[in-house]
């Protein structure tokens, strides 16, 4: 018989609390609603198709702001790295930008673009290009020089030395990088829905919350954590490449 996995007895023993935290009435009914009604409100929702619609537009939005910020950042990181005057120049701007936080940027978001998709996309955009930016940066800045010495012997330049060279050489850092972040635009989503948005899982939470259904509102975030740790176990799966495995085991 195989042993059961420590994950799965801490999910069972948190369970056990939450439904004996409720058995016991040590938060009213209304406070905290038992596993069970969570199971029916997560059954409710799903049988309505309106779980299955919040999701696909959260992940939408996700895929988008996220994909445009990586799509710039990267590349925008490679060369600040390798350019110290350039990088100097800019970086007290970049780091000023990485403290504001991403939620201060609501309202210039909803007068902008109104409401509906584009708000939440620009707050995931703006809540990751930079920290993603910094963290390229940063990585292409520590590259030892040795690194370089030996592509100039070999005459690489350009291209040929971005793509044989920088590049697989922060390649272990940029995947934590995008975890990283992508964590963070999970956060932001949430938050930029309650306000922008008609649909999407925090939108649901939000309205759960209007309704006083907390059975839904906590369905809502199990989902949310679910969907998290599931694209951030695919970006894991990278590590393992043969390319990429190095420098998590120097």
């Amino acid at each position: 018989m195989k042993k059961v996995h420590p994950a799965l007895l801490v999910l069972v023993a948190l369970v056990f609390i939450w439904w004996l935290t409720c058995k016991t009435g040590f938060f009213p009914a209304y406070a905290l609603p038992s596993p069970g009604q969570v199971f029916l409100s997560f059954k409710e929702e799903l049988t309505a198709g309106r779980l299955l619609n919040d999701v696909i537009a959260s992940l939408w939005r996700v895929f988008v702001g996220y994909y445009l910020a990586a799509f710039l950042a990267i590349p925008m990181g490679l060369w600040l790295g390798q350019h110290a005057a350039v990088r100097r120049a800019f970086l007290p701007m970049l780091n000023f930008f990485r403290f504001l936080s991403p939620l201060a940027w609501i309202p210039f978001a909803i007068l902008w673009f109104h409401i509906g998709d584009k708000p939440a996309i620009f707050l995931i955009f703006m809540a990751t290009f930079f920290p993603l930016i910094l963290t390229v940066m940063s990585a292409v800045s520590t590259i030892p020089s040795i690194y370089f010495r030996v592509a100039h012997d070999y005459k690489y330049t350009g291209w040929e030395l971005l793509t044989q060279v920088t590049f697989p050489a922060v390649l272990p850092q940029l995947i934590t990088a995008l975890r990283v972040t992508y964590g963070i635009a999970w956060v932001v989503i949430v938050a930029a829905e309650m306000v922008g948005c008609q649909d999407g899982l925090g939108y649901g939470i939000w309205e759960a919350r209007n309704g006083l259904r907390l059975d839904s509102a906590i369905c809502y975030m199990i989902v949310i954590g679910l969907l998290g740790m599931g694209i951030d176990r695919i970006l894991y799966q990278f590590t393992k490449l043969s390319n990429v495995r190095w420098g998590y085991e120097r």
